[in-house]
Parts: structure tokens; C-alpha cells; sequence
């Protein structure tokens, strides 16, 4: 399983504080957009880059710069429109693609109901974001979505994870990679993921 789990100190503690209840809804959204941008630098440790020159005060040099026109993000909206805004805190030029999907109450299944993609997704490196990674359901279905359009790797960031979730994106699409910042003990009879930190839409927005 393609997992990566972030053990960081400083994302434990924020983790800790977006998983409060008495956390209020400014609050955990400046954590979801900080948390998003530690989670995303990890992520990207092998981003492809380009040898470029440039010049300082005192002379030409040659220096590596990533090759930004093949990087692309990709929310799960709406929670992972939140998330985006932290990673575009650190590559502010990035193309965004949008995918809307909700999940059906009763079967848990994810519904389309948007569908936005950048036209340079084609043979980039993609960065998939959705802040919970529950039922695998979402995920799994904006995989499918993504690779109609023949990316060259896509790599899955959530914040908060479920077992039974990890184990549908990786068996349904192997060849993804996940980082997330914690892998929770199991979804409960509902669908969400416990100890989890409720709804992430919900506490974003306010609703």
C-alpha cells in the first residue's frame, strides 16, 4: 500500500486542534489551509524540474526551477477548495481543476455534479485533494476521472484518513500515492470517520 503517513510534531498539534469541536470555523480553516501546505510539501519532494539561468547581483548561474506548466491541482469540492488555497500559498501559479461530488446519504455512493480540469492535465504530474478520505468513494471516482485525461501521476493528499477508504483507492488505483497527515481507527455505521473530526465541509463553511 502506497501510503505516507506525515509525523511531524507541528502537524500533530495542529491536527490536534482541527480535530476539537470547540475549534471555531475561522480558526479551522486558517489549520486546514496550514496543515494543507506542510502535507503538499511533502508531497512534492520529486516534483520535476528544470535547469534554468539566472542572474544574480554578481553573475549568471544555472539553477533548478520546477517546470510549473506540468503541475496540476485538483480539489474535491467544496472542502478541497480550502486546501487548495494553502498549497497555492507556496506555487501560487499552479493550474486548478475543480470535481463536485456529494455523497448520497443513504448508499454512501459519490454523485457528479461538476466537473472542471485544467487543459494542460495531460501528462502532468496531478495532485488530487480531498480532505477526508473515508469511504474511498469521492476519491475513487475522481481517479477515474482524472485519468480520462492521460496525466502521468497522480498522487492523492487528505488530511485525515480511513482504513476502509485507503484500501478501496488502493485497490481500485494501485499506482496512487496517498499522504496524509493520520490514519484514523474506522468509519462508523454512517460513514464517517472516527475519531475523524466530523464533517470538514461543515466546519469550513459554517453549515
Amino acid at each position: 500500500m502506497k501510503v505516507i503517513e506525515i509525523r511531524h510534531p507541528i502537524v500533530s498539534h495542529k491536527l490536534a486542534m482541527i480535530r476539537d469541536v470547540n475549534t471555531d470555523t475561522k480558526q479551522f480553516r486558517e489549520l486546514i489551509k496550514e496543515v494543507s501546505g506542510i502535507l503538499a510539501y511533502e508531497a512534492m519532494r520529486n516534483l520535476p524540474q528544470v535547469l534554468t539561468k539566472v542572474k544574480t547581483p554578481f553573475m549568471e548561474v544555472e539553477v533548478d526551477k520546477i517546470d510549473l506548466k506540468k503541475i496540476v491541482l485538483v480539489s474535491v469540492l467544496r472542502a478541497g477548495a480550502v486546501m487548495i488555497e494553502g498549497i497555492l500559498e507556496l506555487l501560487p501559479s499552479l493550474s486548478v481543476g475543480q470535481i463536485g461530488l456529494y455523497r448520497d446519504e443513504e448508499t454512501l455512493q459519490p454523485v457528479e455534479y461538476y466537473v472542471k480540469l485544467p487543459k494542460n492535465i495531460n501528462g502532468a504530474t496531478v495532485f488530487l485533494i480531498d480532505p477526508m478520505l473515508a469511504t474511498g468513494g469521492s476519491a475513487a471516482a475522481s481517479l477515474d476521472l482524472i485519468k480520462k485525461h492521460n496525466p502521468n501521476t497522480i498522487t492523492l493528499l487528505s488530511i485525515i484518513s480511513a482504513p476502509e477508504g485507503i484500501k478501496k483507492v488502493n485497490d481500485l488505483h494501485p499506482d496512487v500515492e496517498i499522504y496524509t497527515c493520520a490514519v484514523d481507527s474506522h468509519l462508523n455505521e454512517i460513514g464517517y470517520i472516527v475519531p475523524g473530526l466530523g464533517d470538514a465541509g461543515d466546519r469550513l463553511f459554517g453549515t
